[in-house]
């Protein structure tokens, strides 16, 4: 019975090994064929460090077959920070054949950054051309307005390549795409006549091309090409137009505030002309009680009285013949 025992606690541990020997024995000939030793131990601290064995060995057969020296611990180190190490070896394989300057480091931090790193190799060897603006995100054209007022729609399209030195934190396309868009409307705006834009395009791409535009981004800008212009509407047109409408407006409005002003006071002046009326029937009805006040005490007699009316019919007469039409006041011819 003890040697039961002793036998079992034996071949547990045998039994052990053998099955991870067995589990990384062909990841391990794989690995030392190709010339990229790879240890069992490592491949079991692997298993033991959630690593996928499979691959750091893939990686480090294909670095070592591109003739570079990439450690173990380096791939299995930038695994376990969350990066994409066959990408990585990847873009270090492209960059190695085109010569560009390249370190294990430098494309681990591009790769851990988010950007991917291996389509920035190959943009930086094989340039490409962004439109300006996207399409996609609006717009096709870039409209500015000229000095004379006309409005002209431009599309650019910009020949760009990785740099890969400031790819890391550097701007991204869209900062490309802004850059140049308003580099084409300031260029627009200063030009005096939309016909001189016409006539000479490439004179847009020229100015913003001067501008360093890719400055503290993830791109060296190469080449900045019109490829459209058109003519839009005439904005100095339209707001002169609206500007006439509004000045058309704001006379009226006036005019209107002037004729309420002129009505308030005619209708003020008809008041005043009520008010004075009633003054003057209020002083002839004071006449009689002056008259009657003046026979008590003697003043007026009746004599003075009757001469007073036989005046006053004289005058209503003569104003009445004074009324008379001119036709009305000759003599009628007696048959």
């Amino acid at each position: 019975m003890p040697i039961a025992i002793i036998g079992a606690i034996i071949a547990i541990p045998v039994l052990i090994v053998l099955v991870v020997f067995l589990s990384f024995f062909k990841l391990w000939i794989r690995a030392l064929a190709a010339g990229a030793r790879v240890t069992l131990p490592n491949l079991i601290g692997m298993w033991l460090r959630k690593v996928a064995p499979t691959v750091i060995v893939d990686s480090r057969i294909m670095s070592v077959k591109a003739g570079l020296r990439i450690s173990v611990d380096e791939l299995e180190s930038h695994y376990l920070a969350g990066g994409n190490v066959v990408r990585v070896v990847q873009a270090l394989i492209a960059a190695n054949k085109a010569n560009i300057p390249l370190t294990f480091q430098k494309a681990a931090a591009i790769d851990l950054a988010g950007r991917d790193v291996l389509d920035a190799v190959q943009t930086s060897v094989k340039p490409k051309v962004i439109d300006c603006p996207d399409p996609r995100m609006g717009p096709g054209t870039v409209a500015a307005v000229a000095m004379d007022g006309i409005q002209l729609k431009a599309k650019a399209r910009v020949t760009v390549r990785t740099n890969i030195q400031t790819l890391v934190g550097g701007a991204t396309e869209e900062t490309i795409i802004a850059r140049v868009g308003e580099g084409i409307v300031t260029t627009i705006g200063s030009a005096s006549s939309h016909k001189k834009v016409l006539e000479n395009p490439d004179s847009i791409s020229k100015v913003v091309l001067e501008r360093g535009l890719d400055a503290g981004t993830a791109f060296e800008i190469l080449s900045i090409d019109i490829a459209d212009v058109d003519v839009g509407e005439n904005i100095g047109a339209q707001l002169q137009i609206k500007q006439a409408e509004a000045d058309k407006q704001i006379a009226q409005a006036r005019a209107e505030e002037r004729r309420a002003m002129a009505r308030a006071r005619e209708q003020e002046m008809v008041a005043q002309v009520v008010e004075m009326r009633a003054r003057v029937v209020e002083a002839e009805a004071e006449v009689p009680r002056a008259m009657a006040q003046a026979f008590r005490e003697g003043n007026l007699g009746i004599m003075d009285y009757y001469r007073m009316k036989n005046v006053m019919a004289d005058t209503g007469m003569r104003d009445s013949i004074a009324k008379l039409g001119p036709e009305e006041d000759k003599p009628r011819d007696q048959g």
